[in-house]
């Protein structure tokens, strides 16, 4: 039996964050005439999505395979392959009635519409059913055995898919570290939006009260308690100030690391955030939209939040 053909290098033992992108591969020999080959195949997926590709006659393989990885895998679109080899075998060779059947067929059309030509070997020696050994056809790659020998098939393929999966698990968990490191950068660059928004609130908020005034007096030029109209400005001032938002978003990302910290299965918890996260710059754009002063830059830190946020939404995505 050979190795596994990909052994990522071990993650940590602790606050292990999995990528849904890997692959892993074994094969092996049943006996002197009989191998196969194993591999799996991640990518991301909302859900567990398991796709089986396996010779025909393995229907109760599938089912424990299915069984096994339901058990071990828990999101992304796996898709588990096995071929089997029978090339060894030294008593291989064709079906030489088979083939004079295909020769005579095509003669017979080629006569019925007056063509001139003659069939192509290479193109029937790729025909099903044409190469076989010891009568058995080789056709979708697989001979169909003895029970004793499909038994002996079910059982290697079963030895190996425990290790299989440790094998892609530490792949994806490879993966997932990268991952991580560009997720924790793309919090560093939008906290620091956070932060510049955070400097320039009380201006924008002054900037808010003063033009409200200004048009709250030109609007009522005769007699008006001037008090009582300044107070409802500052109440409409206080309104639009972004302090919670700012807040939560701190907040949000705070929760966002310890989350990578703790490592596990964070995929749909942190594209959850992502989503909250959103919502908090739609409401600081909107509640800053065309206020003087740095109401502008604002603006523009909150569009740039978005895009941060956009990004780290899509690093998520590959997160199981």
């Amino acid at each position: 039996m050979t190795a596994p053909a990909i052994v990522p290098k071990s993650a940590p033992a602790t606050a292990v964050v999995r990528s849904m992108t890997g692959f892993a591969r074994v094969s092996g020999r049943i006996s002197d005439v009989l191998g196969f080959t194993l591999s799996l195949k991640s990518v991301n997926h909302r859900f567990l999505d398991l796709h089986m590709r396996l010779p025909i006659g393995t229907d109760a393989l599938e089912m424990q395979l299915r069984r096994l990885l339901k058990q071990q895998l828990v999101r992304g679109h796996i898709e588990v392959t096995l071929t089997l080899d029978r090339g060894q075998r030294s008593d291989a060779g064709y079906d030489a009635e088979l083939v004079a059947q295909y020769i005579t067929a095509f003669r017979k059309i080629a006569e019925n519409y007056g063509l001139n030509c003659e069939p192509d070997l290479n193109a029937i020696f790729r025909l099903p059913g044409v190469f076989a050994t010891d009568g058995r056809s080789a056709a979708n790659g697989f001979e169909r055995g003895s029970d004793e020998e499909m038994q002996a098939i079910e059982a290697a393929v079963l030895r190996e898919i425990e290790p299989l999966v440790a094998s892609l698990n530490a792949m994806r968990a490879q993966e997932g570290e990268l991952l991580a490191k560009g997720l924790i950068a793309g919090l560093d660059r939008l906290r620091a939006l956070v932060d510049e928004v955070a400097g320039l609130r009380e201006d924008v908020q002054q900037a808010y009260f003063d033009r409200l005034s200004q048009r709250l007096t030109a609007m009522l030029e005769g007699s008006f308690d001037r008090d009582r109209v300044l107070q409802e400005a500052a109440l409409i001032a206080e309104r639009s100030d972004v302090d919670e938002e700012i807040e939560r978003l701190r907040t949000h990302i705070d929760h966002f690391r310890a989350m990578l910290g703790s490592g596990g299965e964070i995929g749909k918890k942190l594209d959850f955030l992502m989503q909250e996260m959103n919502r908090e710059a739609n409401t600081l754009l909107s509640k800053t939209g065309g206020v003087a002063g740095n109401g502008p830059r604002i603006t523009e830190l909150g569009l740039s939040m978005k895009s941060e946020i956009e990004k780290l939404r899509e690093q998520v995505q590959n997160l199981e």
